[in-house]
């Protein structure tokens, strides 16, 4: 059986809080930085040392049970391209704040007797506030995404799986075709990639086998929306979700070396705990994570495949709103878009659109009525201009709602079930404005189940590559993403602590204030 220790050769740090609580992330420190990184879960969390400068965000790897070998691609120098270096390193963090009053920066975490102290022994780290939901402080750097010159499989002898996990989104197709794809370049024989049907579950369902994925038959599916496998809700941890026993035991029994996992929180936590498993029961295989959420709602990744392709497609929504508000008397457009947890998606279409009077996001509490609340302002809106566009996020103002028998629970991926925002204020609107045009548009899963714009196809496309470049350099337990505009590998545990939200003090959401001039709501 192997053990952590066996797999990874870095050093662990274990996260202390929620629902990863002792699980270890690997740490490769430098000479500079021999501080004591093991930090143990506990009641009293102790003061956690800043990384040192040359500190990096390591991932776990197989190696060691594998056999190493020359790439396919040396022949041609990666198509003329080079390789990566498994030195090679990008910055987590692209700014250094030089007071906690610069616009984003927040205290992160604080250690003692070390230089560069505040003048009373503590050492204060600055840095962006949206990285507040880290339960753990990050080194500078991580592993940089790309092919690297020796690899640890055989491709002749290569079994992968691949899995759609969750939610639909922009580009599952793009990405299953660029695996598929780049597999094949490698030297994986055709009829050794399997799909697996409906999310996890497929591993075991009698009724759904799995199919064989070739390049031809992933021809042209870039050019449609959803996912060819199909896929379905249910994470590892949930209860009624997936048996992470029985898919690890067809993984052993088919001989999968290489599984990849294209989902959200949800899938890459049972990407992650499918990893743990193989390493309990000995299983070699490569776990390898594909992070997808039309929320944009992963952490430290700069942006989820999908996101864009929704923003444009919400725009329609917003901009269809502007027209029916200013073509009526006293018109009010609202709209509801996507964004449970995270409102990136209104931010970012109503930003863009540039016809939105007010913004309404999870992450920003707001008042209906009173001297400062949305109604007071959007009075002021329809005297100056005589129409308004409000746009929603469907999970803002539940605490407003907290009374709706709907507002309980979690769905089959552990969400909250969400009451309807939309309609609650579309109803308030009537009421405070009597003589009002109201017209409400819900998009809803239109804007999630279409084919990507052009950036997302490109970005999908080096996703995939970069996934399957992880596999074969003996990575697991791995995501790729995008960091600071650079390809990155990144442990899972780090990115599924939490979701990521916008910043209510950052500059995304101060933009959109500034722009369409809307104040606080409270």
């Amino acid at each position: 059986m192997l053990t952590r220790q066996q797999s990874c050769v870095e050093r662990p740090v274990a996260l202390q809080h929620g629902s990863n609580a002792g699980r270890k992330l690997p740490y490769t420190a430098s000479r500079a930085g021999k501080r004591a990184l093991v930090v143990r879960a506990s009641v009293t969390v102790p003061t956690i040392p800043i990384p040192g400068a040359d500190e990096v965000l390591s991932c776990p790897d197989i190696r060691p049970r594998l056999v190493a070998r020359p790439s396919p691609f040396v022949a041609h120098n990666n198509f003329g391209g080079g390789f990566v270096s498994d030195m090679d390193r990008v910055a987590l963090t692209a700014m250094r704040f030089g007071s906690p009053k610069s616009a984003g920066a927040a205290q992160f975490f604080s250690a003692p007797e070390l230089e560069g102290g505040n003048g009373d022994g503590q050492h204060i780290n600055w840095m962006e506030a949206s990285l507040e939901q880290l339960t753990t402080p990050l080194p500078p750097w991580a592993v940089r995404a790309g092919a690297r010159e020796t690899i640890f499989h055989d491709p002749r002898h290569t079994t992968a799986a691949i899995v759609t996990c969750g939610g639909l989104c922009p580009g599952l197709n793009d990405v299953v075709a660029g695996l598929v794809n780049k597999l094949t370049d490698y030297g994986v024989p055709e009829g050794n990639i399997l799909g697996i049907r409906y999310g996890f579950k497929g591993f075991y369902d009698k009724e759904h086998k799995p199919q064989v994925l070739t390049k031809r038959s992933v021809d042209g599916i870039q050019l449609q929306g959803g996912t060819i496998l199909g896929t379905s809700r249910g994470g590892a941890n949930i209860k009624g979700g997936a048996n992470i026993k029985e898919i690890v035991k067809r993984v052993d029994m088919w001989g999968v070396d290489m599984l990849f996992v294209v989902g959200g929180n949800g899938g890459n936590a049972g990407a992650n705990a499918i990893q743990q498993m193989c390493e309990e029961n000995d299983v070699l295989c490569n776990v390898i994570g594909v992070p997808k959420s039309i929320d944009n709602d992963i952490l430290l990744i700069d942006k989820c495949f999908g996101f864009d392709t929704a923003v444009e497609e919400a725009q329609r929504a917003l901009l269809a709103a502007k027209v029916e508000a200013s073509s009526a008397r006293c018109g009010i457009g609202l709209v509801k878009l996507m964004g449970r947890q995270s409102g990136f998606i209104a931010v970012q279409a109503s930003m863009a659109s540039g016809v939105v009077d007010a913004v309404l996001i999870p992450e920003v509490h707001f008042q209906l009525t009173g001297e400062k609340g949305l109604f007071k302002y959007l009075q002021g809106v329809l005297e100056a201009k005589g129409h308004c566009v409000v746009c929603v996020a469907e999970g803002a103002g539940q605490d407003l709602l907290e009374n709706d028998s709907l507002h309980n629970g979690t769905d089959a991926s552990g969400n909250p079930i969400l009451a309807d925002i939309g309609t609650f204020l579309k109803k308030e609107l009537k009421g405070a404005f009597k003589e009002a045009d109201i017209k409400y548009i819900d998009p809803s899963y239109i804007i999630r189940s279409i084919p990507t714009t052009s950036n997302d196809r490109i970005y999908c496309k080096i996703l995939a590559h970069n996934a399957v470049h992880a596999a074969f350099a003996g990575y697991t337990g791995i995501t790729v993403g995008l960091v600071n505009t650079h390809y990155v590998y990144l442990p899972i545990p780090v990115i599924i602590q939490a979701a990521r939200k916008v910043d209510p003090r950052g500059k995304m959401w101060n933009r959109l204030r500034a722009s369409i001039g809307q104040p606080n709501f409270y």
